[in-house]
Parts: C-alpha cells; structure tokens; sequence
C-alpha cells in the first residue's frame, strides 16, 4: 500500500488592480521547523519564520551567499502587438540548514498572469485559475488557522510587483516560472514594452531574450536601458529585418558588476523597448490564426480635426503650493500648443466656481495670451465643488453649438482635473455621475485627471467611462507638469470622427467593440472576433468614419488561407495567439463596462468575464490563482491584497545605511479592510522592545528597528499595531517583550519605515519617535480637555468646558455630508455641594447621512445602527467591522477606529477606573487623525479647528503659578492671556497619559472658540448644530 503525502493549498490570489481589489495568497501549515530560540520570558513561543540580524562583510571580502539565484531568463514572444512572457528564475540553497527563497518579478498593470508554478525536489506544482469566491472560501479557512501568504503590489506608475517564497532545503534548487500576457498599446505614436530588472545579486546566467513579429514591418525599433553606461549598451544585441526583430542581453557576471571589485550589480531599473509599425492611408492589417482575427486599424496620412476644450481645474485649498504651481505650470504650456483652429474655455472652482471669460473662445494668439495670464493668477483656497463647474462646462458647449460658434465638425471634450473628493454643493458621487451623465448626452468626451491620491479614483473613472472617455492619475512627483501635458498630447490631434467597423455578419461572432467616437493621432484601434464560417474565403472589413473634411470609406479584403500561412511559418508565434488576444481584449472592455453597467447588465458582463477568464486561465478582478505544494514546504504568515487604482504604488528610497526601503506617499493610512484577516492579535505598545539597535545606526536615529538591509513589512497605521493612535512628532512609543504582528503598511520612526510580514519584531529600551501622519488635529479627553494644534502643528492650545452631567455637546458638524459627533457628558458618583462638578464623557453619537450610518459609543458597548441593521459590539472583544462606507476596528478594553469612507478617521479610547472607586466612573476620550476631507464649512467644538489655525504668542512673563509661565496670544482677533502647562494625551498610555504642553486658554476657552460653549449644547446624540 503506497503512503499518500498530504498536501497544503498555496492561493495565489491575484488579479489586475485597474478595477477591484484582490489577493494573492499562499495557505501554509501552522507547524513549522525553526532554530529559532525564544531566550525572553515573555514571549510566546511561535511557530513560522524568524528573522535574525544581518552580520555586516569586512569590506574587500566577497559576501558569502546561501541563497543564490544561478540563472534568471525573461522570454517574450510578441505577434501583432501581443505579448507572451516567460519569466524562469532558478534558485540554490547552499546552506546547511533550511533557507527561504523569494521570488519576485515586476510586470505590467495591463498585464494578466496566465500561470505560474514551482519545481523542487523533481515535482512541479503548477497553479491553476479559479473562481475568486472558491478560493476565497479556503483562504478564510487558511486565515482562522493563521495560514496565509503571497502578494502582488503596485511598484511605482506602471508596474506591479509578485512576489512569493518557498522553504527549500539543504544543497536544494527549486525553480520558478511566471507566464503573462499583454498587448501593447499604442501610445503617442510607438508601443512600449517594460521589463524591470531587479534581480538584486549578480546572477551568472542572466538573460533577457525578445523576438518580435509584425506582418506589417517594424517602422523603427528602439532598446532604451538607463541602468547601462555608454560602453556597455554594445551588450544589447539588435537585429531587425522588414518584419521580425531580435533583442538579447546577456551580460556576463563581470558586465553585471557596479565597479571590477564589487559585489553589487548594475542591473537595476527598466529595459524598455519601443517599436511601430509601416502604416498608410488603408483600412489596416488583418491576422488570422485558428478561426480568429485580429484587425489593427491606425491610418496614417490624415489631416487634424479642430477641437473644443473646457478646462475645469480644481484650485480649492488641497490643490495649495506645488500641485497649483505645476497645474498652472502645465496649463500655459497646453495653452501655447492649441491649434489657432481649436476652441477653449476655462472654469475653476473651489466650494463655488469663476470663468474665465464668458464663452468659449478661439485659440487665437490674443486669447491664447490672456488665457496664460488668467491661469497664472489662480491661486488654491476653499472646498471641492465638482459637480456644478462640470454642469456648467456642458452648458457652454451646448450654447456654443447653439450660436453656431464650433466647427460642425470638430471634438468637444471636458477635462476635469481635481485631487480631492467633493465636499461642497453636491457630494454625493453617484449623483454627480449622474447629473454629468444625462447634461452630456453622448455628446461630448469627459476626461478626468486625479492629481495624487486624496482624490477617489473609481469615482473619476465611472464618470469618465460613462461619458466616452478615460481617467488617468496625475502622480505628485516633480514631473507633473510633463505628466499633464502627456496626456494632453494624447488627446491634442484628432484624426477620425464616428469611426464604424463591419464585417460579414453570417461569417463573424464575439467582436469585440466596433464603434468609435474618436481615432487621435498617435493612437490605434484594435478589433477581434471569430470566423464562424470554416469555409470562407475572403473576410472583408469595411471602416466608416468622417475625416475633417470629408466621410471617409476604407475597406480591405482578406485571403484566410494566406492570412493563416504567413503567421503558422513564424518561430515567434506562441500558440492560438488571436484566440487569446480576443479573450484578453474582451474582459478588458468588459472590465470597463463593467464600472457603469446597472444591476441586471453588471450581472451578466460578470458573468462572461469570469467564463472567459476560467477558460483561457487569465488572472482576473473575478479569478484566483490556487498552487498546491508539498506539506514540508511551510513559511509563516504573511498577508498581502493586489491593490486597486484607488491605492497607492510604494515608493522607494536610500536610507542612509544604504538599502532601499519602501514608504507610502501619503502620510496618514486609512485603516486596511484586509485588518479582519490578521491571525493573531495585535499586542499592546505600553512596554519595553528587546532588541539591539544597530550600531550602525546614525546619531539621533533611535527608532530603527534590527540592522541594515533587513525590512520588516506591518499592517494598519502605526496606532493600529500599537493598540493605541500615535501621533506627533517626537512622541516616544515604548513597548517591551511583545511581538508586533502585521503586513503591508510601513511604520515611520524618524524617517525610517520598519516592515514586517508576520513576523515578531523585538527592541531593547529604546524609544521610538513617531512622525506619522500630522501632530495632533484635535483631541478631548478627561475633564473634558481639549488640545487643539496650532501654527502648522508646532505648538498646541488647550482649554477645558465646564458643563452639567447629561449635557450633550456637539464635537463636530459638517452639513455638506450631514456629519456629526456629539459626546455626552457624566459626572462623578457623588457630588460635593459647593464644589465644582467634574465631567467627563460617558457617550459619543456619531452619525454620517450620506453613508446612512449611525454609532453610539458608550463605555459598556458600541452599537451601529446601518439601515436596517442594528449591531451591538461589547468592549470586551476585539472586532472589525467593514462596510463600503465606513470601518470600524475595536480593540479590546482599549480603543475603537472609525473611519468614514475616505472623509475621516477617528479614534475613542476608553478609560476603565476600579469598579468600587467611590468617586470616578469609566469615561472616554476623543482623538482626530484625518479630517483633511470634512468641508470648510466643518464646525463644533473642535470641528471649528480642523481649518488650520494661526496664533501669535507673545511676551511670556512669569504667571501666578511657579513654574506656567503667562503670555500673550492672539488669535482669531482675540488678545487673551495663557498659560504655559500640561495636558493629558492617553493614546499611549491610558492609565498614566502622557503631558503635553500647550497654551491654557482660561474661563472656557473664551476668545479662543467661536461663541460661548452653550452655543454647542444641542437636544440629542445625533443632532446637528443646524438641526
């Protein structure tokens, strides 16, 4: 009787993040072999992979590798703009012991992963796509069992990275393949095609091979690698011939070398290669593989069509500094390309909307002129109105063509350019793509530009696919103003208008979109479908479409026998490529059909995507992948999402120990809905770390955590891994013995990000000063106290309320979404006659209209009240809780985050005093960490401070207390006196708190809050201060 091994499900849960969200995942055993000894008392002992500190090399001394990556070959195949890449990396372990060999590969955002296994030990273990929902299923299983693993990630603009690692043993190879597929896209006239190279060690076999045919012939072919210096650019080998081109790099191991004496390699950055086609004034090539065809349609030899522009460009208060001066930067040099034939507008907006001028006006030199000096005068202040500059820009072009003031034909599209969500007149997004929608009526192309990432994308992209366009993200980087105009350029010459493609409709099935409004110059339409007729001859394909001056008529007529033969000949055909490149092009027009299709449609276009994504193993927002591997082979946990275009790429940098680490771009991280799958619990910070800081850490940097070249990946906030919010420049964090469990958000510690993929971190005694995220937006706790930054976060005010037990005040109102936060006041068990009563809050009433949520926070429970449902929480578990509009993660006996979609992030702490104390009850406190997106018109207690706040302090003189000294402030208008002192932040500690100093505005913040605080007394929980 033979013995059955038993096997583990690795999912690899993967998709393409233009559309949704979706995970790549490894389930794994939770035992695990490790020479790991656990020497601190406290600390459980834990199964999976350890990490120990780096020794540093001698210099002059070749690094001894245990993990050595042999040979490393990146293949690809394209026909007819398609591309087929394999990429095979095999890996030795020349160890004694077990070792852990990652895989990593980057590759594009447009393509779709088609397979993808590992050999070790003889055995191959090849994935294979599943329904997502399937595979989801075990890998919740996985996740309660504290089994997870794999990850694909954005890598910079264009780039995903995939990632994935095995337990290989002593002296062992394991080899791993990845396939994907893309088809290239034509873009300012030449496809581009990007291979990263990063293998991060020299690699004595290293090979990138491509072989490239195109029944047109190659126009032009260009190999573009910055990493390679002039003299070594020879190592990239070239052959082109009328319809097949050749490149191969093969750098030796000394060609691989930064310097003859070095260990590192050059070979780190992109191999680019760009290419076109022949082309001429025809209806444009047709293959034919299998029973399907492919038609390329790119005409050359046209005359541009004029265009009308109404730029509507964001200048609200967000867009302040840099984004305005590069948005005003880009805008001049749009406005100097306009064609004198090309018509324009401008509309800006804040919370209302001005226009330039009142129409829309010619390109002429003049209006050009004023135009540049309208633009140069825009400055950044106010809120985000979207909706009504948008309905305006659409009643000027259907003015214009009422008055007969447009060329009959010629483009009219909308620009939109905008870096945050609405927040003023209409907010509601579904409802400003519908008002867009039905004011354009088919008429008009809507472009929308997201500037950075405070700015929802999906929300900009349905709005622009539903109007015959397309959204793209402006990234904040120096290079903006380039990135405005690029895509400018891409729309700036438009060649066809009202384009029709037909074919034999007996003979042809499954064609993919046929109708176009526009063909722009630069670009390329690209069609497939099946030949249901075996025995057709002759396929014919007829294009209709209106030049600038004239209806244009194109057809061409296609022998299939001979169409088959010329690509059956060629070595570079990979399989049914049409077939394929049908199925690909079909998901990625339903993908974006997807986006705007109501209920009944959206059901049936998933259905197809899922069918043709199972069939021909592709990848998908709807497909997994699932690999299986052998029981032995486990790793630890780690969890990782492929992210969506709402999220944002890591972004890398040189720290100065000289290894590269990775760190978002924006500063506050909305709290992760993937926190409901860490396995274990996330452990208090109120400690000490053990572990040594590395000695060669620089002075003043006494946050990092183990050596260099080692990163640790977390999850979550860095108040979220602690248990507590963590806020403020030179705020110590403390935590002893405790491991920290979490993945995929970086940690900031004076500038330097920790990572970690589950594994523990330890520290010695050393405090960790945080800068993450702003300093303290606002905050009330205790008595009640509030502490309210000032002067850009550098200093704070704080001052006190004296209300009456069972008063309700108002913390934060803003009408635009219909936000409030009331928090209700408690008094101490006995209360002295005479004597000053002191308040607390027991309760908090947050309520969001637009999200239709309700939450009441007391210090017994925490109940949600979401439509119809109704769910009550208890203090003594840790929860996490996600819908589309909020989240809200609970921490046992310590803290709630409640984050309202992207608007806000809050965080209440409880406060739990001894049961029998005869005076003081359980009370809570009130923390800000993100308001950047509530509306100026944001009021309340502390709402009114959101809005930066400026004061002037002057002439500190002694004060009655030793020791607080007095001063001088003026603010809002107001001379007041304040006092140097104290207050209680007990987001750390919430037992103890911790000081901090600020400015004690006296008598109830008189002069500092707008009016008096009864003005803040309203009748209910959920009341707003304009009920």
């Amino acid at each position: 009787m033979c013995k059955v091994k038993r096997m583990l499900s690795y999912l690899l849960l993967i998709s393409i993040p233009a559309l949704i969200s979706s995970d790549f995942i490894t389930t794994e055993s939770e035992h695990h072999k490790s020479d790991y000894v656990n020497s601190l008392p406290n600390v459980p002992n834990l199964a999976g992979r350890t990490i120990k500190k780096r020794s540093t090399e001698e210099h002059g001394k070749k690094p001894q590798r245990d993990l050595q990556i042999y040979s490393m070959k990146i293949e690809s195949k394209v026909t007819s703009r398609f591309a087929h890449t394999v990429v095979i990396s095999r890996v030795v372990n020349r160890a004694n012991v077990s070792k852990e060999a990652f895989f990593e590969m980057e590759l594009p955002k447009t393509a779709f992963i088609t397979n993808f296994s590992m050999s070790l030990d003889g055995t191959t273990y090849v994935g294979a796509v599943k329904e997502k929902e399937t595979a989801q299923r075990q890998y919740q299983q996985a996740v309660s069992r504290g089994q997870t693993a794999g990850l694909v990630k954005v890598s910079g603009r264009k780039m995903e990275k995939f990632q994935v690692s095995v337990n290989i043993g002593p002296t062992k190879k394991v080899t791993f393949e990845l396939t994907y597929e893309e088809l290239l896209k034509r873009n300012l006239g030449k496809y581009e095609m990007h291979i990263r190279v990063k293998p991060q060690q020299l690699v004595k076999h290293f090979e990138i091979d491509v072989r490239i045919f195109e029944p047109q012939g190659i126009a032009f072919l260009n190999v573009d690698a910055k990493f390679l210096t002039n003299n070594l650019t020879s190592i990239v080998k070239q052959t082109l011939t009328d319809t097949k081109a050749h490149i191969s790099f093969k750098p030796t191991l000394e060609q691989q070398r930064k310097c003859p004496d070095c260990h590192e390699t050059i070979l780190d950055g992109d191999f680019i290669i760009k290419y076109d086609v022949n082309r001429d004034l025809s209806a444009g090539s047709v293959q034919i593989v299998n029973g399907y065809f492919v038609h390329h349609f790119a005409p050359a030899n046209l005359s541009r069509i004029p265009k009308n522009v109404i730029f509507v460009i964001d200048h609200s208060g967000s867009m302040r500094g840099t984004k305005m001066r590069q948005t005003n930067e880009a805008l001049v040099k749009i406005l100097d390309d306009l064609d004198t034939k090309d018509h324009f507008a401008i509309i800006i907006f804040d919370h209302s909307f001005k226009t330039w001028r009142s129409s829309i006006f010619q390109a002429t030199p003049d209006n050009v002129t004023e135009a540049k000096t309208f633009v140069q005068t825009i400055s950044a202040r106010g809120g985000t109105n979207i909706n009504d500059p948008m309905l305006e820009a659409v009643k000027r072009l259907d003015q214009a063509y009422k008055e007969k003031l447009l060329p009959e034909r010629s483009v009219s599209m909308i620009i939109l350019l905008t870096d945050g969500d609405p927040n003023e007149g209409e907010s509601n997004p579904t409802k400003i793509q519908k008002n867009v929608k039905n004011a354009v009526n088919d008429k008009y192309n809507v472009y929308c530009l997201g500037f950075g990432y405070d700015v929802k994308f999906s929300f900009l992209e349905k709005m622009a696919l539903e109007n015959s366009g397309v959204a793209r993200r402006i990234y904040e980087d120096s290079d903006a103003p380039l990135q405005l105009q690029g895509f400018f350029d891409e729309v700036a010459n438009p060649l066809l208008l009202d384009i029709e493609f037909q074919y034999p409709e007996s003979a042809i099935s499954g064609l993919t979109k046929s109708s176009y409004g526009q063909l722009y110059g630069g670009s390329e339409i690209v069609m497939a479908g099946k030949i249901l007729d075996n025995n057709i001859e002759l396929l014919r394909a007829e294009v209709f479409a209106q030049t600038a001056n004239e209806n244009l008529t194109l057809q061409t007529e296609v022998k299939v026998s001979e169409a088959e033969n010329i690509t059956q000949q060629q070595q570079y055909i990979f399989g049914d490529f049409t077939e394929r490149l049908w199925a690909y092009l079909t998901i990625q027009q339903l993908l974006e059909k997807r986006i705007s299709a109501e209920t009944n449609e959206k059901k049936n276009v998933t259905d197809r995507i899922l069918e043709l994504s199972l069939k021909y193993s592709f990848v998908t927002p709807l497909t997994s992948m699932v690999v299986t591997k052998p029981e032995e082979n486990e790793n630890d946990t780690f969890v990782a999402d492929k992210p969506s275009d709402d999220d944002e790429p890591l972004q890398e940098f040189q720290t100065s120990f000289g290894h590269q680490s990775k760190h978002s771009s924006r500063k506050t991280k909305v709290l992760s809905t993937r926190l409901q799958t860490l396995a274990r619990p996330v452990h208090s910070a109120q400690q000490h770390f053990h572990s040594r800081l590395s000695p060669l850490a620089p002075p003043g940097v006494g946050g990092f955590v183990s050596s260099p070249g080692m990163a640790f990946r977390t999850q979550g906030r860095l108040q979220d891994i602690f248990d507590m919010p963590i806020y403020g420049p030179g705020l110590p964090i403390y935590a002893t013995d405790i491991p920290i469990y979490a993945t995929d958000i970086p940690i900031y510690a004076t500038g330097l990000p920790i990572y970690a993929t589950g594994l523990p971190i330890y520290a010695t005694d050393i405090p960790i000063y945080a800068s993450v995220g702003s300093s303290i937006y606002g905050l009330v706790d205790s008595d009640p106290h509030f502490i309210i930054s000032i002067n850009d976060h550098s200093d704070a005010i704080c001052f006190n309320i004296d209300g009456k037990p069972g008063a309700i005040l108002n913390v934060v109102t803003d009408p635009s979404p219909g936000f409030v936060i009331n928090g209700q006041l408690i008094g101490e068990k006995k209360i002295e006659t005479n004597k000053k009563i002191n308040t607390y809050f027991g309760k908090f009433g947050i309520g969001n209209e637009k999200a239709g949520v309700k939450v009441e926070v007391s210090t017994q429970t925490i109940t949600v009240f979401h439509g119809e449902d109704k769910i009550i929480f208890p203090w003594s578990a840790t929860a996490y809780l996600a819908r589309e509009s909020f989240s809200i993660s609970i921490v046992k006996e310590k803290n709630l985050t409640l984050t309202m979609g992207d608007d806000a992030t809050f965080v209440i702490v409880l406060h739990r005093v001894w049961k029998n104390h005869p005076l003081h009850r359980d009370f809570l406190g009130f923390y800000t960490l993100d308001s950047h997106r509530l509306s100026n018109r944001t009021h309340g207690l502390i709402g009114q401070f959101y809005r930066e706040v400026n004061a002037e302090i002057y002439n500190i003189r002694p004060g009655l207390d030793q020791g607080k000294p007095d001063a001088t402030m003026i603010v809002k208008g107001h001379k007041l006196r304040v006092t140097r002192g104290y207050q209680k932040d007990y987001r750390l500690d919430p037992q103890r708190g911790t000081n901090i100093p600020c400015w004690f505005v006296h008598y109830n913040g008189k002069g500092f809050i707008d009016g008096i605080p009864t003005d803040y007394v309203v009748t209910s929980l959920f009341d707003s201060l304009y009920s």
